[in-house]
């Protein structure tokens, strides 16, 4: 896990309430962006299944080089009703990389998403959320948001299941949380997670290309 530079048997969640028993419907009153970084990897379908199984949905921000070698994984994630976006090809620091470096990771990024099935991304989040003007340039030349985060689960630090549900927890209508693709305490936290969004009204949303913040899913 990287460390950030910036600050069946079970119920289905409907519209944001999962109970040990039997699902009951609420109102979203908000949405917010659930999004893990660093895919598709070994743990992606244990993640997927998890996601599904308590009825959210989250954008998938796949690094090029692992499209490319597990092209299922990334239709799963597309099968699974999840949205997938950029995170460069090979995951460097892309401020420390000259513009032809930067396009390079993020045109083949999008051309391996594509050609696994993943569709054309709309969204890009720059690795360790490391960015600058040039960065933003180029992703903005291939039809591409930044989207950064709001909230930080720590889970890259090995941050305990408790933790992570309750970083999720402070979400608020809009705002977008940092997770990963791969953590075993981030799959074991989805249930919590669940419950503590439909607990506050909130259900997991798309993230608007057009604002960068977390809408209702279309």
């Amino acid at each position: 896990m990287h460390k950030p530079f910036l600050v069946m048997g079970v119920a289905v969640l409907m519209a944001g309430v999962v109970s040990a028993g039997t699902a009951q419907a609420a109102p979203c009153t908000g949405y917010v962006g659930l999004t893990f970084d660093d895919g598709p990897t070994a743990k992606t379908q244990s993640l997927l299944n998890a996601l599904t199984q308590n009825g959210l949905r989250a954008t998938m921000f796949n690094e090029g080089r692992h499209a490319a070698a597990s092209p299922a994984l990334v239709r799963a994630q597309v099968n699974a009703r999840m949205w997938v976006g950029n995170h460069s090809y090979s995951h460097p620091n892309l401020t420390q990389l000259s513009r032809a470096q930067i396009d390079s990771e993020i045109s083949r990024t999008q051309r391996a998403i594509a050609a696994a099935g993943g569709g054309t991304p709309k969204l890009f989040r720059p690795p360790f959320g490391a960015t600058n003007s040039t960065v933003q340039s180029v992703a903005a030349a291939h039809g591409l948001r930044q989207i950064l985060w709001d909230v930080d689960t720590r889970d890259w630090d090995n941050a305990s299941v408790d933790d992570i549900v309750r970083a999720n927890g402070r979400l608020t209508n809009g705002q977008v949380v940092l997770m990963h693709d791969g953590p075993a305490n981030t799959i074991a936290a989805i249930p919590g997670i669940a419950r503590v969004l439909a607990s506050r009204g909130l259900c997991a949303g798309a993230i608007s290309p057009q604002t960068g913040r977390a809408v209702a899913p279309s």
